[in-house]
């Protein structure tokens, strides 16, 4: 009796990855690199500052405002949950690469902070000229994987931060309307 192959890859304390399922995915990019695909959100107030965003056929993801911003603290607020987008999106970024490269990931965290001026209250506070929205982001890495040097991981941060498209939405500008 013969054993099947497993397409599974083993990325230490992390759950594992489908190896085929990832070579899938590169060879796709590689056949179409002009592929654009439209991602929807539908947001819907409930009450206060409490939202919910509805995403494919997921329960809703909440965004709520903290007590000090008027709302009831039951989910992230909006800059915090692009802080969130932004370290899933790198997250996933040095995952998938480094399963790509076959390292084996012991740990994978990251830490962020950002620096926001919030005085303007939603276009109803201070009205001054002043930046609105992040003026500074720093993520901090903390990965290990089994036989690669520190070295090599900070490379494969640059790669993957040149490459997220989260990152990529936080570091330049986008087309942006808003309109009825």
């Amino acid at each position: 009796m013969t054993a099947l192959k497993e397409e599974v890859v083993l990325t230490g304390c992390l759950a594992p990855i489908d190896k085929g399922g990832l070579d899938g995915l590169i060879a796709s990019g590689k056949a179409n690199p002009k592929a654009i695909k439209t991602l929807k959100c539908k947001t819907v107030a409930e009450g206060k500052f409490r939202h919910l965003n509805y995403i494919r056929n997921l329960p809703p993801y909440i965004v709520d405002e903290p007590p000090a911003l008027l709302g009831d603290d039951t989910a992230p607020n909006p800059s915090e949950a692009s802080l969130a987008a932004l370290g899933s999106c790198v997250a996933v970024g040095l995952h998938a690469n480094a399963v790509h490269r076959g390292w084996i990931v012991r740990k994978l965290e990251l830490a962020l902070e950002g620096d926001l001026n919030i005085t303007g209250v939603w276009g109803t506070g201070d009205l001054s000229e002043k930046p609105v929205g992040f003026t500074d982001v720093r993520i901090k890495v903390d990965m290990e994987c089994d036989g690669v040097s520190k070295e090599e991981i900070e490379k494969l941060i640059a790669h993957v931060t040149k490459w997220s498209p989260v990152a990529n939405t936080f570091i330049r500008p986008v087309n942006l309307e808003v309109g009825l």
